[in-house]
């Protein structure tokens, strides 16, 4: 690509609150090679369309790489998608199955009145598509003041109840009635407190969960994480209680297994959808399919 194109392509993307090396509606997995000029690493000179500070955290993330450290953050996020060290509203503008798959390894933040803090990695995703999505609550662009949250603005959380009793999470994207639920978290940070928080709710008193067992499902992730109700309709980009960060690792296409949604028998040819995401032999998954496991191997 020459120096004129590549100018008006940064200029566009620059528009777009995204970096130049990342284009919207791909997810990581997706996106084009880099050339040898957009290559980590390489002179200012050679870089058209970037600014100091993004060429200087290139250099540092090849050099750690060179040395053989893992990089502190993806450079696919750059202040524009980042906030305060927190993902920002342009990260969640995007079309419901790309963000889905690119909220794994990403990490969600719960902060509590006394200062402490909860966190989890997002190790599995469900996408509904909104009203063409027989499984989704806005099927047929149904619209009531329960999923208001699903036609807000993108980053927007969606907290619905199920049996009366617990609820689940999920984040609104780019599309009418789109959202993505969030199925699985790893523990990181404040595991004793998500013990506590699930063990009032359990009705078995015996063995103390697992470390893994403690999110490994959409309830038991609300329930360890305390999100209520009253986080409907919140903003993810900036909330004080809950908010997201960038993972310390980038997820590439071969860690993502692709699978139909759990729960959904009723919603006809959309049961067997591969519209479940999720990070391939992590132990917090909440269902593995083999099957689907074999078909990237």
């Amino acid at each position: 690509m020459g120096p004129k194109k590549r100018k008006v392509l940064a200029a566009r993307e620059r528009k777009a609150g995204l970096c130049a090396e990342l284009q919207p509606g791909l997810g990581l997995e997706q996106q084009p090679e880099l050339g040898a000029e957009q290559q980590p690493g390489l002179g200012a000179e050679q870089q058209p369309g970037l600014g100091a500070e993004q060429q200087r955290r290139r250099r540092q993330q090849q050099q750690q790489k060179e040395e053989g450290e893992s990089p502190v953050c993806s450079i696919y996020f750059n202040t524009a998608q980042m906030a305060n060290g927190r993902l920002s509203s342009g990260f969640f503008n995007r079309p419901c199955v790309t963000l889905a798959k690119e909220f794994l390894g990403q990490v969600m933040v719960r902060k509590f009145a006394d200062g402490s803090e909860m966190k989890g990695r997002i190790v599995e995703t469900e996408a509904y598509l909104g009203g063409e999505d027989q499984a989704s609550h806005s099927r047929g662009g149904r619209q009531t003041p329960r999923n208001m949250a699903m036609f807000m603005r993108p980053g927007t959380m969606y907290v619905y109840q199920i049996y009366g009793v617990y609820f689940c999470l999920n984040v609104s994207s780019q599309g009418d009635g789109a959202a993505v639920l969030l199925r699985s978290l790893e523990p990181l940070q404040g595991l004793d407190a998500m013990r506590h928080l699930r063990s009032k709710r359990r009705k078995d008193t015996g063995k103390p969960l697992k470390d893994h067992e403690l999110c490994n499902g959409p309830s038991k992730l609300c329930q360890a994480l305390d999100i209520t109700k009253t986080f409907d309709r919140g903003d993810l980009a900036t909330g004080t209680e809950i908010w997201m960060e960038p993972g310390p690792e980038n997820i590439s296409g071969a860690d993502i297994v692709s699978t139909s949604r759990i729960g959904v028998g009723y919603a006809g040819e959309w049961v067997n959808k591969p519209l479940r995401f999720y990070i391939k032999g992590n132990k917090c998954v909440s269902v593995v399919d083999r099957k689907a496991e074999k078909g990237i191997d």
